[in-house]
């Protein structure tokens, strides 16, 4: 082996080296991450990482970038951290499940809400184990909660959508069982999770004090939302304004649009009952003055748009909230603005100090 080849590989090692000692170290971590953030953007490139292996592991969403979250993801234990009450039914169907991590607390304490992305056709509450912000909630005080919901197979996404708000309402409904502060509840997820995190964000409360049902009884509204590689709107036909024309090879079906809603056609979507399905499934339409706070990150690079999870993830979506946001008067707070954590954002509108 040529002596420059052979040194450039051991530079090599010794990086990757290091670069995995910062991961596998809790202690000063954020300070680490920055050290590799060559650039500075508060995202590890591939470059920055080096090795495609590690690069893959760490990138959890597959957005192209390594966010600090996912790097200290790695910290925790093999196997995460296991909940104090583990697949508690929240409705009737088998994926109504969701587990729970009590925090230490003195009085009634809030909670962060972790919903899995995966399309609306995969993914599971499991992924929450090894999260770092599992232990940091732990830590603060804040209890900690990851649900599954049906998926496309199951139901539209209409009604998807409001099992999440049942988890919520659950939630609420065990306060006193689980020492749960019901005015402060917070929900994040990445892709499919955080597009439901906005919508409960910007949905108006689905409490019915009338309800037969105690648990329907409760407020679905949130105290925040973190939104991470998340969708603007799942009203679909918004999409092409926002992000720009979906290449007919990157449908799953012809019919994968009306599907999504459970119709079996486009012109499903132009009835009255189709109008009024995509309104309420447009978090651009439904967000207000009154609705919680919302911080979005999409980490992929922007322009033009290059395949499906591309189309799926671009940064249009969170710019488009963004501007949403701006208009009615709701605090958005975009990840390219600056070095706020998910966390940080989570815990400030909790009320919760560290």
């Amino acid at each position: 082996m040529a002596p420059e080849i052979h040194h450039n590989q051991t530079m090599k090692n010794i990086f990757l080296a290091a670069f995995s000692i910062f991961l596998l170290a809790a202690q000063d971590a954020d300070e680490r991450f920055r050290r590799f953030d060559r650039d500075g953007n508060g995202r590890l490139s591939p470059d920055e990482v080096g090795n495609p292996q590690l690069f893959k592991r760490l990138d959890r969403n597959g957005d192209g970038f390594v966010t600090l979250e996912e790097a200290r993801a790695l910290e925790a234990p093999r196997g995460g951290l296991a909940p104090t009450q583990e697949n508690v039914p929240y409705g009737p169907h088998e994926r109504n499940v969701l587990d729970f991590w009590k925090a230490k607390a003195g009085g009634p304490a809030p909670v962060v809400v972790f919903i899995h992305g995966g399309g609306f056709v995969g993914g599971d509450k499991s992924q929450a184990r090894k999260d770092s912000t599992v232990k940091a909630c732990l830590d603060a005080g804040v209890h900690f909660a990851a649900i599954n919901y049906r998926f496309r197979k199951h139901a539209p996404i209409q009604d998807i959508l409001r099992d999440s708000a049942r988890a919520i309402q659950f939630i609420r409904s065990k306060a006193a069982e689980w020492n749960v502060d019901r005015k402060r509840i917070a929900a994040y997820g990445g892709s499919a999770g955080a597009g439901t995190s906005l919508w409960l964000a910007a949905h108006d409360d689905l409490a019915n004090p009338a309800s037969e049902d105690p648990v329907l009884r409760e407020s679905s509204r949130l105290s925040a939302a973190g939104c991470l590689s998340t969708q603007a709107t799942y009203d679909l036909t918004r999409w092409e304004p926002i992000v720009g024309p979906f290449k007919p090879e990157w449908l799953e079906s012809p019919d994968e649009i009306p599907a999504f809603y459970h119709f079996k056609s486009k012109a499903d979507l132009e009835t009255p009952e189709g109008r009024k399905i995509l309104a309420d499934c447009d978090m651009l339409g439904l967000l207000s003055k009154d609705d919680a706070p919302v911080f979005a990150a999409n980490g992929r690079q922007g322009g033009e748009v290059r395949d499906r999870g591309h189309y799926l993830h671009h940064p249009n979506h969170a710019l488009a909230i963004k501007k949403r946001c701006d208009e009615v008067g709701v605090e958005c707070v975009l990840e390219t603005e600056g070095r706020t954590k998910l966390t940080d954002f989570l815990f400030r509108h909790l009320g919760v100090t560290r």
